[in-house]
């Protein structure tokens, strides 16, 4: 058997860890792969890419990891989880607050307010790391009212009006439709994730795994994530 793998040769359940921004460009792509492969399924497991390492890190049965930040994948790379990841997205981070904007937010400097009550992600979390990445170039300090476990958590906070603002990805704002107003954040203040993808090395469906990994990197699969707002890598 070659390692290359013809589409025939590619079938079964494909159960891939990723990180909660890409819920909807990842959902797609699933759909699109499985109809290229038939016989194939693929599982998603979204959640937040520090919990997801350490799923994978605790022996936990996957074959694909796509994480929001390159510290999580190293974490599982170091510990021989798997070896080679692809950057295959970026994403910034943008301020949602809901539709009605009740706290008149117009800029990032009107989170430090005391007033404005704010969600954020939980600082071991990308979405938190990048987000603190923010307010250290804005010069600011920002107490969140609360700390979510992911970013789709945040949104959904501002999403119910919860809260007055919550610091996102760009891509969330997006999915989230009329749901949340975005302010964007200036781009000599802003900071980016970069998102790498691999195999996992303990994969139970490896070849099936290793043409997802290749399907998400290929021109079609970047088409599909840049629809859904996501930068280059």
């Amino acid at each position: 058997m070659s390692g290359q793998g013809s589409s025939s040769a590619i079938s079964g359940t494909v159960t891939v860890l990723a990180a909660a921004s890409l819920k909807e460009a990842f959902t797609t792509l699933g759909a699109q792969f499985e109809k290229q492969h038939p016989g194939t399924r693929v599982v998603f497991s979204f959640g937040p890419s520090s919990g997801l390492a350490q799923q994978v890190n605790q022996g936990a049965p996957a074959d694909v990891f796509a994480s929001a930040s390159t510290k999580n994948m190293d974490q599982v790379v170091q510990a021989g989880g798997a070896t080679s990841p692809k950057p295959f997205a970026s994403n910034e981070m943008e301020i949602a607050v809901p539709a009605t904007n009740p706290a008149h937010v117009t800029g990032v400097k009107d989170l430090a307010r005391a007033a404005v009550k704010v969600a954020l992600c939980q600082s071991q979390v990308p979405c938190g790391v990048t987000a603190a990445k923010v307010f250290t170039n804005a010069g600011i300090t920002v107490t969140p009212v609360t700390q979510e476990v992911d970013v789709k958590s945040v949104l959904a906070k501002v999403s119910l009006g919860e809260v007055d603002a919550g610091v996102v990805y760009v891509t969330d704002v997006r999915s989230a439709g009329s749901k949340v107003t975005g302010i964007e954040i200036p781009a000599d203040v802003n900071a980016s994730t970069s998102y790498p993808i691999a195999t996992l090395t303990k994969a139970p469906n490896k070849a099936a795994a290793q043409a997802f990994t290749a399907f998400v990197l290929s021109g079609a699969g970047q088409q599909v994530l840049a629809a859904d707002g996501f930068a280059k890598p």
